[in-house]
């Protein structure tokens, strides 16, 4: 597998989050043309941003995200960028959405990050330092 790097003045960095999330009550409401215009969104955002989004799945009950961002990005900045502007567009364009949730979002999500190296491979690397 190829290593996609990116680079910034004076960083070299390969960053990605798995992001999950839920509608508020865990509710199915993220289906038919809300799931379309949702995918819309996030990938508007992400463009915006200049992240890029290696894969997007929009559940009747949840949103996956794994999205390739900065060191500057944190996931919590990362999240509340989607998770914002799609509930402003989205609650905004399907009016029900707003008599159906008291917000669209819990405030929860899930983060991992998502790297090319395992974690124990990194801290055999770390350990095995003063042995080299």
């Amino acid at each position: 597998m190829e290593k996609k790097l990116n680079s910034s003045r004076g960083c070299v960095y390969n960053i990605g989050y798995h992001l999950i999330w839920c509608p508020k009550y865990r509710r199915k409401v993220l289906t038919g043309d809300v799931e379309i215009r949702l995918k819309e969104i996030l990938l508007k955002v992400a463009a915006e941003h200049e992240w890029a989004i290696a894969s997007l799945e929009v559940m009747p009950d949840h949103v996956h995200v794994f999205v390739k961002c900065g060191p500057t990005d944190s996931p919590n900045h990362v999240v509340s960028q989607f998770k914002g502007r799609a509930s402003f567009e989205l609650r905004n364009e399907f009016r029900w959405l707003k008599t159906k949730l008291p917000a669209l979002w819990s405030r929860s999500y899930y983060c991992e990050s998502v790297g090319n190296i395992s974690e124990a491979a990194i801290q055999a690397y770390i350990e095995n330092q003063k042995t080299r």
